[in-house]
């Protein structure tokens, strides 16, 4: 009896496996014409989005003399919902000459630019931020944001990924525990993502955290256990104020507050900021920071 038992569970888990597997290789295959469409390879995400970066490793950024890699604050990136019906949002690093024939170009294919701003100050040479979002289908919007970049110096293709099991020269577990999240490597950056605690819409429809509505956090080792730290720090209107302050008394910059969506639900406002100092010491700042916001814990 207890052999047959065994085998009914042995069968029940080999099919539920076979099961997962052919739904995960049908779900890679809806996503091929969207690859097509853009020209290279995405990543799935853990919310399901499909997820292209866009990084400018084309470009030599030095900012108060730390050359920025790409990862840190020049990984630009266009994000599906869905590979049929959908939303598509994205950022694109561009530098000033590229800016018009984009906007151009993604108005031709009936994709609306957002947000056009700066999250940096004081780099050379000066980059700019193009916001990107649109509905419809995934494939056709995908030729419509390959036609754009194909007007810029992007790189045909991103970067291969960094090892998972690279080491950095700064404190990633004391990071880690400071900001009460766990990060991965990504070239050359530690990074940390923090999802807000509501769900949000635009448009009417929810918004994946990984279409670009997670707070980010970037580190990138400078020396001595420094890290120079970039990203931007998703908030509601209300937490603005008490952020900006916490950031500042930190001896954080801040360095931008723009929105980059259009007919979000609720009203988001992003700040960027930057420093350069003790790494541990920046996420215990970073941390008190999240804790002036509905952040998932």
């Amino acid at each position: 009896m207890r052999q047959i038992s065994r085998l009914l569970i042995f069968c029940a888990l080999a099919a539920a496996a076979a099961v997962t597997q052919q739904t995960t290789a049908s779900s890679d295959s809806a996503w091929k014409p969207v690859e097509q469409a853009m020209g290279h390879s995405g990543q799935v995400q853990p919310d399901g989005a499909m997820k292209f970066g866009l990084p400018r490793s084309d470009l030599k950024v030095v900012l108060r003399g730390v050359q920025i890699k790409p990862p840190l604050a020049l990984g630009g990136w266009v994000a599906f919902s869905s590979s049929g019906h959908g939303m598509v949002m994205g950022d694109l690093v561009l530098t000033e000459d590229e800016v018009a024939p984009v906007m151009s170009e993604l108005e031709h294919s009936g994709i609306a630019v957002t947000a056009l701003h700066n999250h940096l100050l004081h780099e050379t040479p000066h980059v700019m931020y193009m916001h990107i979002a649109a509905q419809g289908d995934a494939t056709t919007l995908a030729h419509g944001v390959h036609d754009a970049v194909a007007l810029t110096k992007i790189p045909p293709a991103p970067a291969a990924p960094a090892s998972a099991t690279s080491k950095l020269e700064i404190d990633t577990a004391g990071i880690e525990t400071a900001l009460g999240h766990k990060g991965k490597i990504n070239g050359g950056v530690f990074q940390v993502g923090v999802p807000r605690a509501e769900a949000i819409t635009d448009a009417g429809m929810k918004v994946p955290n990984s279409l670009g509505v997670a707070t980010g956090i970037n580190f990138q080792p400078t020396g001595n256990g420094k890290a120079a730290i970039a990203g931007d720090f998703v908030l509601l209107p209300s937490e603005v104020g008490p952020v900006m302050k916490a950031l500042r008394a930190g001896g954080i910059e801040v360095t931008a507050v723009h929105s980059h969506m259009l007919d979000e639900s609720p009203r988001l406002i992003f700040m960027h900021y930057w420093a350069n100092d003790d790494a541990v010491k920046l996420a215990k700042a970073l941390r008190a920071t999240l804790d002036l916001t509905n952040s998932a814990k």
